[in-house]
Order: C-alpha cells, then sequence, then structure tokens
C-alpha cells in the first residue's frame, strides 16, 4: 500500500522496518529493550511472557530507536514530500513534529485483517514455528499486536489525529485513496 501511495504521489518512502537491524544495533545504553529482545531464546519471547508484557517490552512498541528514524528523516532531500510508514511511528512521538494534524494518519488493523495480512504473505507461521508451541505462540504475538493496536487507537484518540480502521473488505486501491484523502494528497502529486 505504500508503495503504491509513494509511487502515485511521487513521495520518497521511508519504511522504518527496514532499518530495525540497523537502528537496533545503536549503543546498547539507549536501546535497552532491544538488547533484552535479542538474547531471549524464542520461547523466552513468544511463550514464556504474556501478551501485555510482550506489549510493554518490545522496544518497537515503546519508542526506542525513534531518534534514530529522526535522524534518518531528516538526511532525505528536502525537495521532495517524504511519506514515512512503519508500526514505530507512534502517534505520541509523532505528534509533536506535525505542523498539523492530518500530515499523518494511523491505519488501525483488525485482527482478521493483520492476520489475514500475514496469511497472504505466508508469515503466519515463521515466528510461531521457532517455538516449542507454535498454537500457543501465534495467540500470543497475535493478541499482542491487538493490544498495541488498542493502544494506538487510544493515543490518536487522545491526540485528535486521524486513524482509518482496516479489515479485510477493505481493497488495496480504496485503502490508498482513503489515506491519499486524509493527507490532503492531491491527484497525482
Amino acid at each position: 500500500m505504500a508503495v503504491e501511495l509513494a509511487a502515485r504521489h511521487r513521495l520518497q518512502l521511508y519504511q522504518c522496518d527496514t532499518t530495525i537491524g540497523k537502528h537496533g544495533r545503536a549503543n546498547p545504553d539507549d536501546s535497552p529493550l532491544f538488547n533484552a529482545f535479542v538474547v531471549m531464546d524464542m520461547d523466552q519471547r513468544w511463550l514464556n511472557r504474556s501478551p501485555a508484557v510482550m506489549l510493554a517490552t518490545f522496544h518497537g512498541f515503546q519508542g526506542e530507536g525513534f531518534d534514530l528514524i529522526g535522524e534518518d528523516l531528516l538526511a532525505l532531500d528536502e525537495d521532495r514530500p517524504i511519506l514515512a510508514e512503519g508500526f514505530r511511528l507512534l502517534p505520541r512521538l509523532v505528534s509533536p513534529l506535525l505542523a498539523y494534524p492530518h500530515q499523518a494518519v494511523w491505519l488501525l488493523p483488525t485482527p482478521g485483517f493483520r492476520r489475514a495480512a500475514f496469511d497472504g504473505r505466508g508469515t503466519t507461521w515463521d515466528i510461531p514455528n521457532k517455538t516449542s508451541a507454535p498454537e500457543r505462540a501465534l495467540v500470543n504475538l497475535m493478541e499482542r499486536d491487538a493490544l498495541f493496536t488498542d493502544q494506538l487507537r487510544a493515543e490518536t484518540r487522545a491526540l485528535l489525529l486521524p486513524t482509518i480502521e482496516v479489515d479485510t473488505g477493505l481493497g488495496v486501491a480504496e485503502l490508498v485513496n482513503d489515506v491519499a484523502d486524509r493527507l490532503n494528497l492531491a491527484a497525482g502529486t
């Protein structure tokens, strides 16, 4: 979706997910949650903790590395608008950087959409199958992600930021148009 939106409107695309490894290797003092996460085995990450603890201790959901995203964005071409996307763009961290609220929009996937997206990419079992109890690990992972979506919903409401609820009935073209409308992007610009 982001690739299509960026191409349609000639935006620079910055995908936060592609920088996780680079940013995670930053100073360990600046990334304690990341460093704790990488030393855990897969059962420790996905089975031996509750989804609520997984949420509270997952570096990307708590803002670790956000300053490095900012540095990356400042290094991009100033003459072209930027579309930044990724789960690490937390409303509470992005909001103070916006000139006006409609410079950003958060997509809030339903559990059904999230599962369909994983299934569609063929990645549903990539993490769970690395644990000793894949079915339980998948349930924990999906519940953690649902809690994260609830956190995003609460933050965006409190900060009066725009959102789009994304469910399986929403097609890519419709979603691209909805995001473009929310960002006030003129067709073809």
